[in-house]
């Protein structure tokens, strides 16, 4: 059976591509013969399997658009459940019986109800007791089956999900000046309640099982194990589970903790669950929760602390920020005392004012952000000028949220930014030219364009008498500048702040275009596709940036004031030379991905983020899965390597699947 599944999610995709290309792009990439064929083989297997995928070409997708969501009691109360952070905890709750540990997955959970074997109806949580009907929008999630292979009553329920690869997708095919979307789970919120199914659509929703409700007639034989088994046969995906026991279940959280920093679907935590259905469900409820299943958050070092004020910071973009700065907090081992408040929605949300008591936390360890206002006096004063260049706010509604915008073209902190960029440290590196210089700079007008900053010594006096500065700071910055005058095409290209074009992608051109610039940027949007790990947005916004008149000409007057230094190609040896590899998903056999990437390049091979044509094989363990890129990967005849077929390669041995 999942061999039959995986190849009509396979023949699902190709058809899809090939109708897409020759509808909306007047192409053709198969003749009417082979589409014929390939349809036919794929309506066999579903009458066969009884299954129809969400998608399936077979079936028309009517879009539709309603006034409001209905609202539905759900017939038992889903109840939250009870946490926490201690693994010596989940030990004792298990007690000598065996218990399954899954992702506690962040995103909106959904109950699914099927009957005749199609699907009937598809509700939210909502607040436990009432949730909204969401059926229209369920029918067009990317990896929902729309028809079983079973007649009976099933009720499960299950995450709606947005993978982090497609929210970062999503968020780059947004043009420069709109709001970016803040999270995966936010946005799947968003998608799953939209009244026009058709935004469903686009949004690359995907469901994932993690508890049957009811499924008549069918015997699990008590085990939850086979509930998760005849999902997955039904052609549901379902959250990916370890059998434990209390001996093991120290070893799997230690799994998943490592698992969980390259894992594409978001997640806070774990769920641990008896194996055992029936003794679990004897145990009853509290007045808050099952006794069941309880949940495993990762540990978040939080503090109290109190907000000091908001600073607005404008970006190249347009938008003003917000920033809440407070009292200085240590947090996982560092001192921070600012966060992003990203937009006025959020700052509107947790009624920021200043004088507040908040809590605060570092998300992933890594980015402070607000946990709480605990005496939440209100937003005030939002600044009606920009803080930079004087010029007028204004708040808009992008994408559902609030922003603050300035809407001076030549606001001097659009270009800050860009500036900014140039002088960092994987660009041309110049020390001494801290964003709050470069403010000055162009405040006072000696920066313009790119080329200014080779010219700052026009501006000595000036910039001598300027508080903070004096001779010693100046003959400093000088040796900087005149030290970026020797740099390389590629930390050029990445410092010119193209959409999208990071350090990578900017290594990948110049080796593509051989180091010849001037063949790069006249470069058309089909030539640029064929680089590896430049798709078509990344490709527009290169050739968008380029057909801009005043662009070329301040690059041309940048390259002017420095020297290129020749690059001499390593030549590629090893045994992956030539190659080009992407990795997806977990792995057993290396640490982690970035473990895996640098063994492949140690053989001489390319690891890159995207399939693309130029792509050898992409490494999954699941190499029958649904994912975008095992689907991208089939449509372009790529081959899906698990990690031992991987390995089989060194040894010669072909294992294409």
């Amino acid at each position: 059976m999942e061999q039959k599944l995986a190849r009509m999610k396979e023949l699902a995709g190709i058809l899809s591509e090939a109708s897409r290309i020759y509808y909306q792009e007047n192409g053709e990439i198969m003749s009417n013969f082979d589409y014929d064929k390939l349809y036919d083989e794929l309506a066999g297997l579903e009458k066969e399997t009884g299954i129809i995928l969400s998608g399936s070409p077979t079936q028309k997708v009517g879009y539709e658009v309603l006034g409001e969501l209905p609202k539905e009691s759900h017939p038992t109360a889903m109840l939250s459940l009870d946490k926490t952070k201690e693994v010596s905890a989940l030990e004792e709750w298990l007690e000598d019986k065996a218990g399954l540990l899954s992702w506690k997955l962040d995103g909106l959970t959904i109950v699914l109800t099927y009957q005749g074997g199609n699907l009937l109806k598809a509700v939210t949580r909502g607040n436990g007791e009432i949730g909204e009907v969401i059926t229209n929008n369920a029918r067009v999630f990317e990896n929902l089956p729309v028809k079983i292979a079973f007649e009976g009553t099933l009720v499960l329920r299950g995450e709606a999900v947005i993978k982090y690869s497609d929210f970062e997708k999503m968020n780059l095919e947004l043009e420069d000046g709109e709001a970016k979307y803040k999270n995966p789970r936010n946005l799947c919120a968003g998608s799953v309640r939209q009244l026009n199914n058709e935004i469903t659509a686009k949004r690359h929703v995907n469901f994932m099982a993690f508890g049957l409700v009811q499924a008549d007639g069918i015997n699990f034989e008590n085990s939850r194990s086979k509930q998760f088994r005849w999902l997955k046969s039904m052609g549901f995906g379902v959250v990916e589970h370890q059998y434990v026991t209390r001996e093991t279940i120290a070893e799997k959280v230690a799994y998943f903790a490592e698992a969980v920093k390259d894992y594409d679907v978001p997640s806070d935590g774990l769920v641990l669950t008896f194996e055992d259905i029936a003794y679990g469900e004897s145990l009853g409820r509290t007045a808050k929760f099952p006794r069941n299943s309880i949940a495993f958050k990762w540990e978040d070092e939080i503090r109290e602390t109190t907000l000091s004020y908001i600073e607005w910071s404008p970006s190249r973009t347009g938008l003003i920020n917000p920033v809440a700065v407070f009292e200085p907090v240590e947090l996982e081992g560092t001192t921070v005392s600012r966060a992003s408040v990203h937009n006025l929605s959020i700052m509107e949300g947790l009624a920021l004012g200043e004088g507040d008591t908040i809590t605060v936390y570092k998300a992933n360890m890594i980015i402070p952000q607000i946990a709480d206002n605990l005496t939440r006096s209100g937003v005030k004063d939002i600044p009606e000028i920009c803080p930079v260049c004087g010029g007028a706010t204004q708040i808009r509604q992008v994408n559902d949220v609030k922003v603050l915008c300035c809407i001076n073209p030549d606001c001097q902190a659009k270009k800050l930014k860009s500036f900014s960029l140039l002088v960092s440290r994987d660009a041309l590196n110049i020390d001494g030219l801290s964003e709050a210089t470069l403010e000055k700079f162009i405040g006072a007008g000696f920066i313009k364009e790119f080329a200014d900053i080779f010219c700052l010594d026009k501006h000595k006096e000036a910039i001598v008498s300027m508080e903070g500065f004096g001779q010693r700071s100046y003959d400093k910055l000088m040796q900087a500048i005149e030290n970026a005058r020797h740099t390389s095409l590629i930390r050029v290209v990445y410092g010119l702040g193209v959409a999208g074009i990071g350090l990578a992608n900017a290594r990948m051109l110049c080796r593509y275009f051989k180091y010849d610039f001037d063949a790069m940027r006249s470069a058309d949007s089909q030539s640029l596709t064929e680089v590896d790990g430049i798709g078509q947005v990344l490709a527009d916004a290169w050739c968008s940036y380029f057909a801009v008149c005043e662009n070329r000409q301040a690059v041309d007057r940048l390259l002017d004031q420095l020297t290129l230094e020749p690059v001499e190609e390593e030549e590629e040896t090893g045994e992956f030379a030539g190659m080009s590899f992407v990795i997806t998903g977990s792995v057993n056999h290396f640490k982690n991905r970035k473990e895996l990437q640098a063994f492949i390049e140690s053989k001489g091979g390319k690891a890159t983020s995207a399939v693309t044509n130029k792509t050898t094989y992409l490494i999954n363990n699941d190499v029958h899965s649904a994912s975008s890129k095992n689907k991208k990967a089939r449509e372009l005849g790529i081959p899906i390597l698990s990690e031992e077929d991987f390995l089989k390669l060194l040894e010669g041995e072909n294992h294409a699947n």
